[in-house]
């Protein structure tokens, strides 16, 4: 487009929004439901339905501010309906954009009069209590050459064995109970999770996904490495899947049962990913399968989910259209998508973890939202950690929400041994400013479904994206390990990290045994 061309499309913008919002904000004093009776802002609600609902779930206005919406959310999704971004407010609809002008300007103006011009981030409802639980802390020798830049760690059950990577150099480190590191593979990307497994012969290994890059882009470098336990160093390394969309997770089952162990990818990607069956053949080699080949592909779990004797699919999505997917085995070599739970595309799922809450018998969700690192990079008032108790029939409905700005990863068990579920929770984003302690939180369960939280004093030796919750100390109890990405993300303006960027990780033992 021209710079004449441009000056004109801008003028007529401005124009147009300026004049619109002042009608509608006119008809907006009485409240929103007053303001939909504008026809322009109902028609651009309807405009909103129309083009935004076959690829997620329509977010309602008053999710985000207004100029999170204008500036920053609405000009990331106009390529997707064919539109043209020239500059902040410079829209062209080309002959192959699936909306008008008009339209756009309509879809916009709905968004830009309905939305609060401040948006509160998560609240504690409730004091919390600072001490340190029944945890006690256990630390490394703090190496200041070293930038903590961690994004994996990981128990190894079977060896007893404490791993961790990072994104700094790419390493996979071996822990002892001392916790001395030492250099045990140099991976390709950093390591993200891990699974422990003997096979047949008693040989122990370890499969790590590895990101592949940490960039939100389309760079399908990431790979699925398997790596024996043994010895000082990784031996007998070998690939099971190269050139992965940034996978976040695998998970493996027999899952067409013939007897060869498969895995599954959750491959998150950036506009593009998907799910993806790493079918084992006879020879041993892995052939990719597509599941569902959406973004977002965070987090699987696997199970015999309908007790036919078949492994299942349960997998969160973490982009655009947001949520809990079911997939059945058929039996026949594929699945049976069904959604269980949908979530607005500005929520930033985060985790899930499958675990029975009221102890009747069904598998209930745990859930966390908290990711700030897309386009709406301010903290949000429904970020933190949810319980979604099963009814039944493929049923779950929302029981319990404590609101933590960005919420990272909740891991539910029994921590005090008292016969009752807590939780503990990360977040990556926290209010570092106002609140860093809800950076790490402990959930004391102390009636059904009624929790108070710790806060354990940890805030300032790290900012924690990874943990994993084991038996470290070999007692009986579960000990939470906790990985510092100590470096970038940073979303709150004039933050400077108050947190120590070297110490790669931390170990909360638990003295409750």
């Amino acid at each position: 487009m021209s710079t004449l061309k441009r000056s004109f499309f801008q003028l007529y913008q401005y124009a147009f929004i300026s004049a619109a919002v002042w009608i509608a904000v006119g008809s907006c004093q009485s409240g929103k439901d007053a303001a939909l009776n504008d026809p322009a802002l109902a028609e651009g609600k309807q405009l909103a339905q129309q083009h935004c609902a076959g690829c997620h779930l329509v977010p309602s206005p008053d999710l985000l501010n207004k100029e999170t919406w204008v500036k920053h959310v609405l000009p990331a999704m106009a390529p997707n309906l064919g539109l043209e971004v020239y500059s902040e407010g410079v829209y062209y609809a080309g002959a192959k954009a699936s909306i008008s002008f008009d339209n756009w300007q309509k879809l916009l103006l709905y968004y830009q009069t309905l939305a609060p011009e401040t948006l509160e981030g998560a609240k504690a409802p409730e004091p919390v209590t600072n001490d340190w639980a029944m945890f006690s802390l256990e630390k490394p020798r703090l190496d200041t050459t070293q930038t903590a830049m961690t994004t994996l760690v990981a128990m190894d059950t079977i060896s007893h064995q404490l791993y961790s990577s990072d994104a700094f150099q790419n390493n996979l480190y071996r822990w002892n109970r001392a916790l001395q590191p030492t250099l045990f593979n140099r991976l390709n990307s950093a390591g993200v999770s891990a699974t422990f497994f003997r096979d047949k012969t008693g040989i122990e290994h370890g499969v790590f996904s590895c990101l592949g890059t940490m960039r939100a882009a389309d760079i399908s470098k990431g790979e699925l490495i398997s790596l024996t336990i043994a010895g000082k160093q990784g031996a007998d390394s070998s690939a099971v899947a190269t050139d992965l969309p940034r996978p976040l997770q695998s998970v493996s089952a027999d899952f067409n049962k013939d007897g060869l162990t498969d895995w599954v990818v959750c491959g998150f990607g950036h506009n593009m990913g998907g799910l993806y069956w790493l079918k084992q053949g006879a020879n041993h080699q892995y052939t990719k399968l597509p599941i569902r080949e959406v973004a977002g592909a965070s987090q699987a779990v696997t199970g015999d989910f309908n007790a036919d004797g078949w492994p299942d699919l349960m997998v969160l999505f973490a982009h655009a259209d947001e949520g809990i997917w079911l997939f059945l085995n058929d039996k026949r070599g594929g699945f049976t998508e069904r959604n269980l739970l949908r979530f607005p595309s500005v929520y930033g799922s985060t985790s899930f973890q499958l675990v029975d809450f009221n102890q009747d018998g069904r598998l209930d969700i745990l859930y966390t939202c908290g990711d700030n690192s897309d386009y709406s990079k301010v903290l949000k008032p429904y970020h933190g950690v949810y319980i979604y108790l099963n009814e039944g029939g493929e049923r779950y409905k929302e029981a319990y929400f404590y609101p933590i700005n960005g919420c990272t990863k909740a891991v539910a068990t029994d921590f005090d041994q008292d016969g009752d579920l807590d939780i503990a929770t990360i977040a990556f984003f926290a209010d570092f400013k106002h609140n860093p302690a809800e950076s790490f939180l402990l959930f004391e369960q102390q009636k059904p479904l009624q929790f108070h939280p710790h806060a354990p004093p940890v805030n300032r030796l790290g900012r924690w994206i990874c943990m994993d919750v084991n038996d470290w100390d070999n007692d009986g109890d579960a000990d939470v390990i906790l990985g510092n990405f100590s470096k970038t993300f940073i979303i709150q303006e004039g933050l400077k990290p108050t947190w120590d960027t070297h110490l790669p990780l931390i170990v909360l033992t638990n003295k409750t045994r």
